[in-house]
C-alpha cells in the first residue's frame, strides 16, 4: 500500500468514527447542560467549594466565577512547582525556577499547555498528576462552560441570566470529560501506553551510552490532554514518544479524541437553540476548513519536490516512521485547528508551506473545529460578523437566531477578534526588535522569523505547539508568552460573556421574508469567506515574511 493511500484511508476511518460519535455525544452534552438535577457526587463538590448550583448568574457574576477559579488555579500550580523539591514522588527533581513556574502555571490554566521544559527531566509524579493533569480537566471544562453560556444567550430572551458557572464546570468534568477519559485511558493502555508510578530506570544501551526513562500515569494524562484539547506531553517528545503514542492505531485514536467534542458541540448548540439545522451549518463550516487544510497539508508533504523527498516518498524529516506522512499530516492539522498543541512530528521540519498551514490554522482563531468550547464560541462570533456584513450589503438590521446584531453586539464581537492578532503581532515585533530574544533562534532568515511568529501565535491562541528551533526557556519568553497565554485566553472570554448577556436580554425578533437564512449552504459559504478574508487581511503580511517566503524559495 502506498503511503498516500494509507493516509487517505486513515482520514476516511477518522471521518466514520467522528460521524458515529457526533449525534450521541452532542445530544448527551445538550442534556447535561440543560438538566435541572444534580448527581450525588456533584452535590458533594458544591458543598466542598461552597457553591449554590441553583442560582442563575448574569454575565458579571459568571465572569467573576471564571476569573476567580482560574486565578486560584494559577496560584496553586505555581506553588506546587516551586515546592516540588520538598514533595514526595518528586523523582529527585528540583523545584522549578520562578519564571518557568509562572509560564507553566499560566499555560495549563489557560488550556495552552505550552512547555518550555522537558517533562521527564523536570516534573515529578505529584506535579504531573496532581497539578498538570488536573488542570487539563478543569481548563477544558471552563472553555465548555463559557461556550454554553453564549449558547444560552442566543436561546434565552428578556433575561440576562446565563446559567451557573459552578454547575456548568462540575457537570462538564463529572458527566463528560471523566467518563470518556476513563474509557480512553484503557484504550491507550491496551495499545501500549504506560500507566504507573515507577521511578527513573535504565532502559538499555544506545549510541552514546545508556538511556534512562521514568514511568508515570501517562495514559490517563494523554487521554485528557487530547480530549480537552490541552496538548502538554508527559514526555518532551509529546505524542511522538512511543510510551505516549505507541502505534498507528493509538495515533488515529488520539486524533479522534482531539476532534470529537469540538465537532459534537455543534449539535449541542443546535439542540439548545431549538434548531439542529443551525448546528449543521456551523458543522459544515468547520468541516470545510478541516478537510481543506488536511488535503493541503497532505499534498504539500507528499509531493514536495527534490531528490531526497522523492526517495523518501515525501517530506519525512521530523516525522515518525510509525505514523508516516499521512498520520503526521492529519495530526498536525487537527492539533493546530484546535487549541491542542500536541505533536506527533516536529512542525519546524515540515516544508515551508506545511509549516505555514499549521500557522494559518492557529491564526484562523482555532475554530475549525477549535478547542473544547473555545472553537464553538469563536465560530459563533464569526457567524455574527458574517451576518453583520450581509446586513450591510442589503441595508437591513442584521439578525442571527432571532436576535438583532446592533452596535453593542458588534462592538463585543470586534473586540474579541482584535485581541489575539494584537497580542501576536505586537509581541512578535518586540521579540524581533530586541537582541536577547533573537539569540534564542537557531535559524536565521524567514524560518527564524517563523519560529518567533509561531511561538506567539501558539501562545495567544492557546495552542501550545512550537517550532523546535526556538529556545523558549529564557526569562523573556517564559514571561512574555505566559502573559500572552493568559490575556489570549481570558480577554476573549470577557467579550464572549458580555455578548452572551446582551443577547439574553433581548426579546426575539420574528422571522420575515427578509431574514437571512443562516441554516442554508449560502450562509455557510458566506461564513467561510468571511473567516478567510478577515484572517488574510490580519496575518498575510506576517505570513509573507515567514512561511510563504520560505516556501517560495524552496
Amino acid at each position: 500500500m502506498s503511503p498516500a493511500l494509507s493516509g487517505v484511508l486513515q482520514l476516511l476511518a477518522l471521518l466514520v468514527a467522528l460521524g458515529l460519535a457526533y449525534r450521541p455525544l452532542g445530544d448527551h452534552m445538550a442534556r447535561v447542560y440543560s438538566s435541572a438535577t444534580h448527581l450525588r457526587v456533584e452535590r458533594w463538590i458544591y458543598q466542598g467549594i461552597g457553591a449554590d448550583p441553583t442560582i442563575e448568574m448574569r454575565r458579571a457574576a459568571y465572569l467573576r466565577g471564571v476569573l476567580v477559579f482560574s486565578l486560584v488555579g494559577v496560584l496553586f500550580l505555581y506553588l506546587l512547582q516551586r515546592t516540588q523539591g520538598s514533595l514526595p514522588g518528586s523523582l529527585g527533581f528540583a523545584s522549578i525556577d520562578p519564571d518557568q513556574a509562572f509560564n507553566t502555571a499560566a499555560s495549563f490554566v489557560a488550556n495552552t499547555n505550552w512547555q518550555s521544559y522537558a517533562g521527564e527531566q523536570a516534573m515529578g509524579h505529584v506535579v504531573q498528576t496532581g497539578g498538570l493533569a488536573v488542570q487539563n480537566f478543569v481548563s477544558a471544562a471552563v472553555g465548555m462552560a463559557v461556550a454554553v453560556a453564549l449558547v444560552r444567550g442566543f436561546a434565552r430572551s428578556r433575561t440576562g441570566e446565563l446559567g451557573n458557572f459552578w454547575a456548568d464546570l462540575v457537570r462538564g468534568i463529572v458527566r463528560i470529560l471523566l467518563p470518556i477519559s476513563v474509557i480512553g485511558a484503557l484504550v491507550l493502555v491496551a495499545c501500549g501506553a504506560i500507566q504507573n508510578f515507577a521511578g527513573i530506570h535504565e532502559v538499555g544501551q544506545f549510541i552514546g551510552g545508556p538511556q534512562q526513562w521514568n514511568g508515570g500515569a501517562v495514559a490517563s494524562q494523554e487521554v485528557i490532554k487530547e480530549l480537552g484539547t490541552n496538548g502538554g506531553g508527559y514526555f518532551n517528545a509529546n505524542s511522538a514518544h512511543p510510551l505516549e503514542n505507541p502505534n498507528g492505531i493509538s495515533n488515529l485514536f488520539e486524533i479522534f479524541l482531539i476532534l470529537v467534542i469540538p465537532f459534537a458541540l455543534t449539535r449541542t448548540f443546535g439542540r439548545m437553540v431549538g434548531s439542529l439545522r443551525q448546528g449543521y451549518a456551523i458543522l459544515a463550516t468547520m468541516a470545510t476548513f478541516w478537510l481543506g487544510f488536511t488535503a493541503l497539508m497532505m499534498w504539500t508533504e507528499f509531493h514536495h519536490g527534490g531528490p531526497a523527498f522523492d526517495i523518501a516518498g515525501g517530506a519525512m524529516e521530523g516525522k515518525e516512521t510509525r505514523f508516516g506522512i499521512g498520520g503526521s499530516s492529519i495530526f498536525a492539522v487537527a492539533t493546530t485547528l484546535t487549541s491542542t498543541g500536541a505533536v506527533n512530528s516536529f512542525h519546524s521540519s515540515f516544508t515551508g508551506f506545511g509549516g505555514g498551514i499549521t500557522l494559518l490554522g492557529m491564526q484562523l482563531g482555532e475554530i475549525a473545529p477549535g478547542g473544547v468550547g473555545s472553537g464553538l464560541y469563536g465560530m459563533l462570533i464569526m457567524a455574527l460578523i458574517a451576518v453583520f456584513i450581509a446586513g450591510l450589503m442589503v441595508g437591513r438590521t442584521p439578525e442571527y437566531l432571532g436576535k438583532k446584531i446592533g452596535i453593542r453586539e458588534i462592538t463585543f464581537a470586534a473586540c474579541y477578534l482584535l485581541v489575539t492578532p494584537a497580542l501576536v503581532l505586537c509581541f512578535t515585533a518586540a521579540a524581533m526588535a530586541l537582541d536577547t530574544p533573537a539569540h534564542s533562534m537557531t535559524n536565521s532568515g524567514a524560518h527564524g522569523f517563523s519560529e518567533i511568529l509561531y511561538a506567539y501565535t501558539s501562545g495567544a491562541n492557546n495552542n501550545g505547539s512550537a517550532f523546535a528551533g526556538l529556545n523558549a526557556d529564557t526569562q523573556w519568553f517564559n514571561s512574555t508568552i505566559g502573559i500572552v497565554m493568559l490575556l489570549g485566553r481570558f480577554l476573549p472570554m470577557v467579550f464572549v460573556l458580555a455578548l452572551a448577556g446582551s443577547l439574553a436580554e433581548q426579546k426575539p425578533v420574528p422571522e420575515t421574508a427578509g431574514t437571512l437564512r443562516t441554516e442554508k449552504p449560502l450562509f455557510t459559504g458566506l461564513l467561510v469567506g468571511t473567516i478567510v478574508i478577515i484572517t488574510g487581511l490580519t496575518y498575510f503580511p506576517a505570513l509573507a515574511l515567514g512561511p510563504l517566503a520560505e516556501g517560495l524559495a524552496a
